[in-house]
This record gives C-alpha cells, sequence and structure tokens, in this order.
C-alpha cells in the first residue's frame, strides 16, 4: 500500500509538490522580490485559439482521470466509496450548505493571508488567468476550478486519508501529511500559499474524518477557485490591487 501510494503521488500531485518546490527556489534566486513577480495559474497553451480550448480541455479531463484514479484504486481494494468517503446523493442540500459555508470560511482569510504575504514579501503576485477574452475563457475557467476541486480533494483527502487509515497512521501523522502535500504543489505561489493551503488543508482534512462527507469540501474548493478564476477574469482592470 506505501508503494501504490508513492507511484500514485509522484505521477499526479507529489510530482507537482517537487516542481512547486523547484519553481520556488527558482524564484528566490531571481534579482527581483518575490512580491514583484508574478505567477500565473490557467495560461494559454496554444497560439490558435480552437487549439487552446482543446489543450485546456484536456487538462481538465488529465485532471479528472487523476482523481478517479484514485477512487478506482480504492473501489477495486474493496472500499464502499458511499460509506467511507460519503460520495453519495443522500444529502445534496446538506452538502451544498456545508460547502458554501466553508467556503465563507477558508476563503475570506485566505484573500487577506494572500493580501498580508504579498504585502511582506513572502509570496509572488499571482493572477489566476492570463487567458485572452475569447467566448470560452469562463466556461473553461469554471471547469478548471471544478477540476481542482475534484482532484484535490478525492486524492489528498479522500484517497490519502482511507489509505493511511488502513495503514493505522495516527489521525494528527494523517492529517498533517494531508496538509503538508497540500501546500507542497502550491509552494510556486511562494510561503504564503504553502502555508494558506496547508491551514486549509488541516480544516478540510480534520472535517472529513469527522464526517466522512467529501462531496462539501469538493463543492468548497471548486467554488473559491471560480471566484478566483472567473472572478480575476472579470475584475481585472477595474480593480486596483489586482495584477
Amino acid at each position: 500500500m506505501w508503494v501504490e501510494l508513492a507511484v500514485v503521488f509522484l505521477v499526479t500531485l507529489g510530482s507537482s509538490g517537487l516542481s512547486s518546490l523547484i519553481s520556488l527556489i527558482d524564484a528566490l534566486l531571481a534579482p527581483a522580490p518575490l512580491a514583484a513577480q508574478t505567477v500565473t495559474i490557467v495560461v494559454p497553451q496554444a497560439q490558435a485559439s480552437y487549439l487552446d480550448l482543446i489543450k485546456q480541455l484536456l487538462s481538465v479531463v488529465r485532471g479528472l482521470a487523476w482523481g478517479a484514479l484514485g477512487l478506482y484504486l480504492l473501489w477495486r481494494s474493496g472500499v464502499n466509496l458511499s460509506v467511507k468517503l460519503g460520495l453519495d446523493r443522500r444529502r445534496p442540500w446538506s452538502d451544498l450548505g456545508v460547502g458554501v459555508l466553508l467556503t465563507a470560511v477558508i476563503g475570506i482569510p485566505g484573500i487577506a493571508l494572500y493580501l498580508g504575504a504579498v504585502a511582506v514579501g513572502i509570496n509572488l503576485t499571482v493572477a489566476p488567468s492570463t487567458l485572452n477574452d475569447v467566448w470560452w475563457r469562463l466556461p473553461v475557467l469554471v471547469l478548471a476550478a471544478v477540476e481542482n476541486g475534484f482532484l484535490e480533494e478525492v486524492l489528498v483527502v479522500g484517497y490519502l486519508l482511507t489509505r493511511l487509515e488502513q495503514l493505522q497512521v495516527p489521525g494528527w501523522a494523517a492529517i498533517a501529511i494531508s496538509a503538508v502535500l497540500r501546500g507542497s504543489y502550491h509552494l510556486y505561489q511562494g510561503f504564503g500559499g504553502f502555508i494558506g493551503n496547508a491551514a486549509m488543508g488541516v480544516v478540510f482534512a480534520w472535517w472529513f474524518r469527522r464526517t466522512r462527507r467529501l462531496w462539501p469540501l469538493v463543492i468548497a474548493h471548486s467554488l473559491l477557485d471560480i471566484f478566483s478564476f472567473a472572478g480575476y477574469a472579470l475584475l481585472k482592470g477595474s480593480v486596483s490591487w489586482l495584477p
């Protein structure tokens, strides 16, 4: 099972964490301070508009497939996804309500933390998207946000915590591992990105262990990224503090 965990995360978000670490080191070695550097999350991937659209959609499909891989491995090993991960439709309105509440609990302090981290110089300036103003920009940004929510919460919470429980890892250690992993693949944003996402990881992992419901976390994460990606695209140029 340890081998499975290593392979899955080296193929998916673990390798993203290592790449993010290298990106942060590279930013620290640059002559400009971190706050003067800008990093973008969703960028154009081709010159031609429709080729760019296809590549953006392929990126979304890849992320969804990574998440589905974790679910498949759990299901194949005999884990009941409805019972252990709460992936059922028994409480849709409750899951939605909790997801919206978690969005507010995480999102409002998260904005303050980001602005503070940039102000003190420990974080890069984050531009969520630099996609061209084309008809498919907002739908793709929404899809990318949903993909992030599904991928990260399935792998870093549902899959990882379930496997660590099966390996009899203490609860506090499992939460710490999940939180540090979540923070690691946000290191490309700077130390603030790591701290903020690790804190989010602690809250999400703790809540999942208490409730065994994954849908609210997927909803909350998706909403956070929708507000970030689509909100940036709509407000850029109208708000002074946006890069």
